[in-house]
């Protein structure tokens, strides 16, 4: 199998930024540990601080899904209920 880029954007409803940053962040070293993971990087739009955007890579999909379920994403879609305008996934497979 191949690696696997990701490519996840989170909009955070206004008045949410706060706690949605707070909650993404704490994805972070739990999700570095998980096995597969090569890199898991959140970034936040300078223009727009309720847009964030995780830029991934994984050692392959199967190891990418097993990541998506979870108990620490399940706990952050909870956590933010009601409080993020859009999310949006790409997975991606690198050309060059």
């Amino acid at each position: 199998m191949s690696q696997l880029t990701v490519i996840a954007n989170i909009v955070a409803k206004p008045g949410k930024i706060e706690l949605v940053k707070a909650e993404l962040e704490k994805l972070i070293p739990i999700t570095r540990s998980e096995a597969g993971c090569i890199n898991y990087d959140l970034h936040q739009d300078n223009e727009n601080p309720a847009h964030f955007l995780f830029h991934e890579n994984w050692e392959n999909v199967d190891l990418w899904k097993a990541h998506m379920e979870g108990q620490h994403l399940k706990d952050y879609l909870s956590a933010t209920e009601g409080s993020v305008e859009s999310f949006v996934v790409n997975q991606m497979t690198k050309v060059l």
